[in-house]
């Protein structure tokens, strides 16, 4: 006679008492309690020893036959199954990749992080409506298959918009609607398909564009940047052959500047005469705070080089991961068939109420209310700032504040995110080491209303904190970068 099953029942719980038999089961079959072939009591049996209907256990042993856990017959009864035995959960959790350690590392929740928009700024009591009702059409809809370029009212409003804002002329059939900038960026990558080819990235660049292009087996060719943006004549002069260009050109992450018109210019003329592309990420899109933003690349390009990416994560929210691309016209029904098959555009819920959003005015209204709000937020920023240290530059939005040659930026960042601040550190936005400068970026939109000055006093106390333990480290004397507050 087989042992007696060491089964535990809870009738009170909610979960049927057949279903808690056959869990107990499995569960001693995949941890070796029971191994391939040791002999069940039989559903009769089985009953008695648990105290329940015999139905029960049989309905629990018909699951386990159903799954091949367990086999009958009338020579050998019911026996445990030849299977594999399901591998032990490891006793840690697998560990990031590497682009996600990145990512933490550059986007910690707190005061200072970059990359969101203002929570006050959002109206979310209205899109939360407009989300609602885009959510009910669809589920009561007559379901049918979606455009995998995105809804066509969502790519009108964004022709229209862009058309007004950006000065780029194009027709809904050259739009893709895409999850966020990373997926634009990889359907880009994916149509262009070049693979073993040299791109020029832009040095300080995004830190995850440059790894998406690693992932996408370029070789990276580091291009400086100064007050006029990318330096193209660099690249003429060291990889005058390269495939691709990635650059921001409305507004340089992270320094802020917008690519100069000569150098738009030299740009658009290398890529038309050495058959190479542009992809134009529209960094910050119209947020530009002082004066008008400047025009799309996309739209002085006569050539149909550039591919022009933009997102809403800036201006409404990165949880939306809705973005867009649009395509040359030459390339359009290519991007179409790889979006078709590969990375089709996000459910139409998100996008209509977008769409809705945008053709009622409540986007436009929207950026107008921001930009206001952002600039009240650089300036109580930067006045803060200025109290502790005069080299303060703005970058965007962000205030970007330079550290000595020998500080470690990223450290600073992890020390002062125990106090709820989350600046990013700027070194990690550098292919090149040797041109590598460590500093802050200090994101205006997630400046608090109150409580400015202590955030700023807190972080050079971190600042002058890890000066302190170089030099005695090194065995010499601090030197004083920043100054201590005016005033008593």
């Amino acid at each position: 006679m087989p042992k007696p099953l060491p089964i535990a029942l809870d009738r009170s719980a909610k979960t049927p008492l057949s279903e808690q038999i056959r869990k107990a089961i499995v569960a001693a079959i995949d941890n070796g309690v029971l191994l391939p072939g040791a002999r069940l009591p039989s559903w009769l049996d089985l009953a008695a020893q648990l105290g329940v209907a015999r139905g029960t256990v049989r309905a629990a042993y018909d699951k386990l036959s159903d799954t091949q856990h367990i086999v009958s017959s009338k020579a050998n009864g019911t026996t445990v199954a030849g299977r594999p035995r399901k591998a032990a959960k490891p006793d840690t959790p697998v560990a990031p990749g590497s682009v996600v350690e990145m990512f933490r590392d550059l986007t910690g929740e707190g005061i200072f992080r970059m990359g969101v928009p203002a929570q006050d700024s959002v109206p979310a009591k209205l899109l939360a409506r407009i989300r609602a009702r885009a959510v009910r059409a669809e589920l009561s809809a007559v379901a049918r298959t979606t455009d995998p370029r995105g809804e066509l009212e969502l790519r009108r409003e964004i022709a229209a918009h862009l058309a007004i804002a950006r000065g780029l002329e194009c027709s809904p059939a050259q739009i893709v609607i895409t999850s966020g900038f990373s997926g634009g960026l990889g359907l880009a990558l994916r149509v262009l398909g070049l693979e073993g080819r040299r791109a020029w990235m832009e040095d300080p660049g995004f830190p995850l564009t440059r790894k998406g292009l690693e992932l996408a087996r370029l070789e990276l060719v580091p291009i400086p940047v100064d007050g006029s943006g990318v330096d193209v004549d660099h690249g003429l002069r060291h990889a005058p052959d390269a495939a691709l260009a990635v650059v921001t050109p409305g507004q340089q992450a992270p320094l802020g500047p917008p690519l100069s018109p000569t150098r738009r210019a030299q740009l658009l003329d290398w890529a038309a005469q050495a058959d190479a592309w542009i992809i134009e990420d529209d960094y910050l899109g119209e947020l530009q705070l002082d004066g008008r933003a400047a025009p799309a690349l996309a739209s002085l390009d006569r050539a149909g080089r550039v591919i022009h990416l933009g997102s809403f994560s800036k201006t409404i929210s990165p949880t939306l991961r809705l973005g867009f691309l649009v395509a040359p016209e030459q390339l359009a029904a290519r991007f179409a068939d790889v979006a078709t098959c590969l990375v089709p555009a996000p459910g139409p819920a998100v996008q209509l109420s977008t769409a809705e959003f945008m053709r009622d005015g409540h986007y436009i209204r929207h950026l107008r209310r921001t930009k206001r709000v952002y600039c009240d937020s650089r300036d109580a920023l930067t006045s803060a700032l200025r109290t502790w240290s005069n080299d303060v530059q703005v970058a965007g939005l962000a205030v970007m504040l330079p550290l000595p040659d020998k500080a470690n930026d990223v450290e600073i960042v992890r020390q002062v995110l125990a106090h709820g601040l989350a600046p990013a550190p700027l070194s990690p936005w550098y292919l090149s080491p040797k041109r590598a400068q460590p500093g802050l970026l200090l994101g205006i939109a997630t400046v608090p209303d109150r409580g400015v000055p202590a955030a700023c006093k807190r972080l050079f106390e971190a600042i002058r904190g890890q000066r302190r333990t170089q030099a005695r480290t090194r065995g010499a004397p601090v030197t004083r970068r920043v100054r201590k507050p005016a005033g008593p």
